[in-house]
């Protein structure tokens, strides 16, 4: 019994402990856990959630659908032009785009900008709004065309199938994106101004016609 009485002693007391409901809910963690529902948003199950209507495949968070733009847009001069004022010099960016979709659709575009960057993106825009339509059968132009924009002085005429772009320049590059397969071109004047050549061009693209049968 002696015995028994200080085994007693030295045990420690147990003290227990009520836990309070204080509405604490731990967040799961592990294999079990699953992901909150979302755009693009995966269950740990390998079930991808469905993407609302109207967004795109894009990053998270992106609304919009990177859209392919079907033109291809070219520099075809870029310089550096300096305007003097009461101030001081003012140095800019000068670039010539060309853009087209080679199914027809060409523009021209001429912008200024602080950087070269900037002065080829506000060229391309402007090349986009204005384009033309031109006239292609066969591969080829229709007929022979003439036309002068400034001192220079452009001639285009047709050729067979498989000749090629018989042309240089500015007019190789813009009968090239306008989808003329095959062509030749002579510059009767002496400039050698890429703008004033490629606008040349270009009025020469918007005198093609086609006859109309009755």
């Amino acid at each position: 019994m002696a015995e028994e009485k200080k085994q007693l002693n030295n045990e420690k007391p147990v003290v227990v402990i009520e836990k309070k409901n204080d509405g604490f809910k731990p967040i799961p963690t592990g294999t079990d856990a699953q992901t909150p529902r979302g755009f693009g948003g995966q269950r740990n199950d390998g079930n991808r959630q469905p993407r609302r209507p109207g967004f795109g495949g894009g990053r998270p968070g992106f609304g919009r659908a990177v859209v392919k733009d079907e033109f291809e847009s070219k520099l075809l001069d870029l310089a550096r032009v300096t305007r003097v004022t009461g101030g001081g010099k003012r140095m800019k960016f000068r670039a010539v785009v060309i853009a087209g979709n080679k199914k027809g659709k060409i523009g021209i575009g001429v912008d200024k900008g602080k950087d070269v960057s900037q002065a080829i993106d506000k060229a391309t825009k402007k090349a986009k709004k204005n384009l033309i339509e031109v006239v292609i059968v066969n591969g080829t132009i229709p007929h022979e065309v003439k036309a002068k924009m400034g001192p220079a002085v452009i001639m285009l005429k047709p050729q067979k199938t498989g000749r090629g772009l018989v042309a240089g320049g500015a007019v190789r590059l813009i009968c090239d994106l306008a989808g003329i397969k095959n062509v030749s071109s002579k510059i009767l004047s002496g400039s050698k101004n890429k703008l004033n050549n490629a606008r040349a061009t270009m009025e020469a693209l918007r005198q093609l016609r086609t006859k109309i049968k009755a």
